[in-house]
């Protein structure tokens, strides 16, 4: 298949730090190529990929550009950029796009289909009206979870995709390390106040690897910071990929006490692919992601939690990283992004001939 793969402006493919939309795509992209599919990604030239790269933007706007500036810019920037890769929407047997929702408005003029993953929490109202007059977009979630405030308005969910990473390039250990990890934003939803809850009255050690963005300066300094003078707190900072491996592979468990409907989980499976259980609170995506007292250990509260510490060590590791193979590989992940692309190209072929024969398209009509 000819496939394009359409990506934000705002990290390069794969990032250099924090990013999990561009690092999913990363993974998808060369698991296509080598599949034998002619992929094209749609980025910043400071991507890196074995797909044809047309450049989008000289540089990921995050390595170059404020946090204002890029308030201000990103939406015409996209849709100045969306509305030139769509000329080469006839080069392609289908279009990927990974660019929410601005994508929505090029794709009806075109003969290619289009599929758009959605990756973000979809619990926004403004979502439900958009949707509600392009219900012909073909979507897919990354977890059944992500995509039920959408059900009732967009009858169009062409599949439900999980996110995967290559798990035969994770570092892998058998035994349980010395210390508690939390890798992820500081933000108010991450909840890196709670893992530090968490090893203090576990009595574990805490590594935090974690990137701190300018709309979150206050809150670190004023909530997380104070926090952090503790013997057994080390703040890291944002690790670079090797160093954030090293450190799961090492660790007793990775600490996901979110507090937010989370749309996936990526730093789950990272760390189920190193063999490293995961102390996770139960929001959003993360039952579908763990498998209780297989993967892990899935808790109501922060004291849940703290009481499955001691038990980590009775948990195989090679059975956690099994299940991340099985289920959360780059191979499953293509496999089913694989199924999807057949499925919306052969119902774009059947409408097709459904128009040459005289059927009218289908319009939605439009309503408030």
């Amino acid at each position: 298949m000819r496939i394009a793969q359409v990506v934000p402006m705002y990290e390069a493919v794969p990032p250099k730090g924090y990013g999990g939309t561009e690092r999913v795509v990363s993974y998808l992209t060369e698991e296509l190529v080598q599949r034998g599919h002619d992929v094209t990604l749609f980025a910043s030239a400071d991507s890196c990929t074995a797909a044809r790269l047309i450049p989008t933007v000289d540089h990921a706007l995050r390595e170059h550009t404020t946090a204002e500036e890029i308030q201000e810019l990103a939406a015409p920037l996209h849709l100045a950029m969306l509305s030139e890769v769509f000329q080469y929407a006839n080069d392609f047997d289908i279009m990927h796009c990974h660019v929410e929702y601005l994508s929505f408005g090029f794709a009806p003029f075109v003969r290619t289909p289009s599929v758009t993953t959605l990756h973000g929490r979809l619990d926004f109202p403004y979502l439900k009206s958009v949707l509600r007059r392009l219900s012909d977009t073909a979507l897919i979630s990354i977890s059944h979870h992500q995509r039920a405030p959408l059900d009732e308005v967009h009858p169009h969910w062409v599949g439900t995709v999980y996110n995967a990473v290559p798990v035969s390039e994770f570092p892998f250990s058998t035994h349980a390390g010395k210390y508690l990890l939390f890798v992820g934003r500081i933000s108010p939803e991450k909840r890196v106040d709670w893992a530090i809850e968490i090893a203090k009255r576990s009595g574990m050690p805490l590594k935090i690897v974690a990137k701190i963005d300018p709309c979150e300066q206050d809150y670190y300094e004023n909530e997380i910071a104070p926090l952090l003078d503790h013997p057994l707190i080390e703040y890291v900072g944002e690790a670079d990929e090797r160093t954030k491996r090293e450190l799961m592979q090492h660790a007793y468990a990775l600490v996901f006490p979110i507090n937010w409907p989370e749309p996936f989980g990526m730093v789950m499976i990272e760390a189920m692919a190193c063999g490293t259980p995961v102390l996770a609170l139960n929001r959003g995506a993360v039952p579908e992601v763990l498998r209780h007292g297989m993967s892990g250990f899935i808790g109501q509260s922060i004291e849940d939690l703290v009481d499955a510490v001691p038990y980590v060590t009775q948990m195989d590791r090679r059975l956690v990283r099994y299940e991340a193979e099985r289920r959360f590989s780059t191979r499953a992940m293509a496999d089913n992004y694989e199924q999807v692309y057949r499925r919306v190209i052969a119902e774009r072929q059947r409408d097709q001939l459904a128009i040459a024969l005289g059927a009218h398209p289908r319009r939605v009509p439009i309503s408030a």
